[in-house]
């Protein structure tokens, strides 16, 4: 063996070995080479840390899960139907008898009703699996972001996902939305996929899902698209020429997993299927592109409730439009948290990776087409939401929540790995702008957790000085690690020869306290989502549109049953989102409204459910079993000054918050379902197997309470907002005539959407022609006995 020349020592000089904690700082700071195609080693953490964020969240999506009951009745109706009928399974009718079909595809219903089918009707077989899918919502959008920006980032866009408010709350309730969103985040999983190694599989598997996205809420499965496709087509790693005959196979794929059950529907003889809910002419299409469609973007939706042609002032009768609609007091709660921050991020990725060519850096590259992905997708989405004028409720925002989660990932491991000053400044003023909007937000409920809002301000500031601290003494971080000429530096280091001994220390104390402010970061930006959380899961929700988080000053939050604007003049939105006074209901209720005060009223809501509305007559709101002593819609321990309510709102008699049974919910039970007492229960299940419906009611959510009550048929007349024509008068009496139809129940009211719909005329010859039967409060017509 040569000996080495004179003068060369016999081992080469190496820096001393990194502690235990420098050695797990590493694992999740230290990137790959500028030009290397490895993804990120996965440190031994990363798994345990991917299964207790999957557990927790779990945890959090079951939690009490039963105290909110049906949830949306209007869906568990069809659910229980589908269970029970495998044709309204296909087509996902209303009734087991196949009168109408609810106003969505039915792909959502599917898993629920095959839970109840092997379970049992019952809240848990309902919305279990409706939390099993944010589980792996948040599962699939880890390992979208892990694969290119490492386990952390990977983590804290799931944890971001999981604790944003509004998706808390879908993940624990039965419409469509859990479902959709599940499916936009493996579509654009597979994307990324199809962006990395060019393969076609990958895309057809995101037109797969695109196509079963339209299954489950139509054209809103399809906002993403055009901004997919051009980024890939710029920059995927193939062929121009192939680019364009891979997005042609995913179309096609598309087409057919979302065209076989419409091209099914269409040719099926309209005499032997049911009605297609929410048209007015029985027609899918004109449902996919008029109520559900483009109706929903330029206001004109007939037969919706406020339908029937856009107004004046941008949002018609549901909020105003415009760039900042999403921050305002009923939405920001919801989803707006990370949205600064989300925006923030994906400009300065965007920016930093700029340079970036696929055939000399294509790590970069790849990391900047996922920028673009995430971007495309946040972007598209945020604008059509801001600027449509057709309904709109708060609890859409989930559509939003993965895109703003991904992005907060990615930029914040992207420009923490980086460093520099640039990238510290950023990271500092994405930090400080979190903190500063998350006060704005909690100050909106000001007598709801007052401490936290100045709890997050003041760390939130602290945590961005702390992330400061390195560039004003001189030195940035880079891959985690202080550095003053661009260089890490250990003592020892023979590339730092000549350095003072002992130089390393003073600047691993600075690496410690930017990483102590980036976690200081991270709580303070998850600290407000969370709380909001919290609050949403101890908090039973049911009716038809519903909110997260407390009550907020100046929101105009959706009702426990929506209405145009937010909230009919005089509401305050509360924990349920629960009618503060709906529109008349049948002539049962009373004036006033539930904790929103009566005519020129003053309103105080308590905790104990006891708030007088206006000081009115009959305004006393009963307790909801679960609730924490108050009822949707009410203010949970706060004034505000009352406005007029409306006739027959809850908290009056024929109010949501009535225990009294055949109460009709907000809105005359057009947004929420009765309350069905025993002896209501028993008068419609006897001899209900002598006819086709055990009963008629006007609207889908009365007609659903009875249906759950009974596990009997009930036809809903005019479908969702009893404006769909169907049935007809004609056809309701030749049904009446052969003795189909047991009962009526008196009370409901069609939706003001300017629909065809025939139910006016209907009450009308029933309550005219046939025997009235009281049970209760609830009024019955026996369809088989004259008056």
């Amino acid at each position: 063996m040569t000996p080495p020349p004179s003068g060369t020592p016999a081992h080469p000089s190496y820096p001393p070995p990194l502690t235990s904690q420098e050695r797990g700082l590493a694992s999740v700071v230290t990137p790959q080479p500028p030009t290397a195609t490895a993804r990120p080693a996965q440190p031994r953490w990363a798994r345990p840390a991917l299964l207790a964020l999957l557990l927790v969240t779990a945890v959090l999506y079951l939690w009490s899960l039963s105290a909110s009951g049906y949830a949306n009745q209007f869906y568990s109706a069809a659910v229980q139907a589908g269970s029970e009928s495998w044709k309204a399974f296909f087509f996902g009718s209303s009734d087991a008898a196949n009168s109408i079909t609810v106003d969505k595809p039915p792909a959502a219903l599917w898993p629920m009703a095959l839970s109840v089918r092997l379970f049992g009707l019952g809240s848990w077989a309902i919305l279990v699996p409706e939390a099993l899918m944010g589980v792996a919502t948040v599962g699939v959008l880890y390992g979208a972001v892990r694969r290119r920006f490492g386990a952390g980032a990977g983590l804290l866009a799931g944890g971001a996902l999981a604790v944003t408010p509004v998706a808390a709350l879908m993940f624990r309730f039965n419409n469509p939305d859990a479902l959709l969103c599940l499916l936009m985040v493996c579509a654009i999983a597979a994307v990324l996929r199809a962006l990395d190694d060019g393969r076609t599989k990958w895309l057809v598997l995101a037109g797969v899902c695109f196509g079963l996205g339209f299954l489950t809420k139509t054209l809103q499965a399809w906002l993403i698209l055009p901004a997919l496709a051009v980024v890939y087509v710029c920059c995927a790693p193939v062929a121009l020429r192939r680019r364009f005959g891979q997005l042609l196979l995913a179309g096609l794929a598309l087409v057919v997993s979302g065209g076989w059950w419409v091209a099914i529907v269409e040719l099926w003889p309209a005499s032997s299927r049911p009605y297609i809910g929410g048209s007015q002419h029985n027609s899918f299409l004109e449902l996919t592109f008029g109520y559900n469609g483009f109706g929903r973007i330029t206001g004109n939706e007939t037969g919706s409730v406020g339908g029937g042609g856009g107004r004046p002032g941008g949002g018609g009768g549901w909020g105003e439009t415009g760039i900042t609609r999403l921050f305002s007091s009923d939405m920001g709660g919801q989803i707006a948290w990370l949205l600064p921050a989300a925006v923030i991020l994906l400009v300065a990725g965007v920016w930093v990776l700029r340079r970036a060519r696929r055939a000399t850096a294509a790590e970069q590259a790849g990391q900047r087409a996922e920028f673009l992905v995430w971007g495309g997708a946040l972007l598209t989405t945020f604008a059509t939401f801001s600027f449509m004028s057709g309904i709109f409720h708060q609890y859409y925002n989930i559509a939003l929540a993965p895109y703003i989660a991904a992005l907060v990932g990615m930029g914040a491991a992207l420009l923490w790995r980086r460093g520099g000053r640039g990238a510290s400044l950023v990271l500092a003023a994405t930090v400080a702008v979190t903190a500063g909007w998350s006060y704005v937000l909690l100050d909106r409920s000001p007598e709801w957790l007052p401490w936290l809002r100045w709890t997050v301000l003041g760390v939130g500031l602290v945590a961005a000085v702390g992330l400061l601290l390195p560039v004003r003494a001189g030195a940035s971080v880079r891959n985690g690690e202080p550095v003053g000429d661009g260089k890490p530096v250990r003592d020892g280091d023979p590339a730092r020869a000549g350095a003072p001994a002992g130089a390393g220390a003073p600047l691993r104390a600075g690496r410690r306290v930017a990483v102590l402010a980036a976690g200081l970061g991270v709580v303070t930006a998850l600290a407000g989502p969370l709380a909001y959380t919290l609050d949403t899961v101890n908090t039973p929700k049911s009716g038809s549109i519903i909110t997260a988080g407390p009550s907020v000053r100046g929101g105009m939050g959706g009702p426990g049953g929506g209405f145009p604007g937010g909230r009919p003049p005089g509401m305050w939105r509360g924990n349920n989102g629960g009618t503060a006074g709906g529109a008349p209901g049948g002539g049962q209720g009373a004036q006033g409204g539930q904790g929103a005060g009566g005519p020129q009223g003053t309103n105080q809501a308590t905790r104990q459910g006891n708030g007088q509305a206006g000081n009115q007559p009959g305004n006393r709101a009963g307790n909801q079993p679960g609730n924490r002593g108050r009822l949707p819609g009410q203010a949970a321990g706060r004034q505000g000054t009352g406005r007029p309510g409306f006739p027959g709102g809850a908290g009056g008699p024929g109010g949501l918050g009535e225990r009294g049974a055949g109460r009709m919910g907000g809105m005359g039970g057009l947004l929420n379902g009765s309350k069905v007492s025993a002896k209501a229960k028993a008068l419609l299940e006897k001899d209900a197997g002598d006819y086709t419906w055990a009963a008629a009611a006007i609207g889908s959510q009365n007609a659903a309470s009875y249906q759950l009550a009974t596990q009997k048929p009930v036809m809903a007349i005019g479908g969702f907002n009893g404006s769909d024509p169907s049935p007809t008068l004609a056809q309701f009496k030749a049904q009446v005539a052969d003795g189909k139809i047991h009962y009526f129940i008196a009370g409901g009211r069609g939706g003001p959407g300017g629909g065809q719909g025939g139910s006016p005329k209907i009450t009308s010859w029933v309550t005219k022609t046939f025997k009235k039967v009281t049970v209760g409060s609830a009024t019955f017509y026996d369809l088989t006995r004259k008056a």
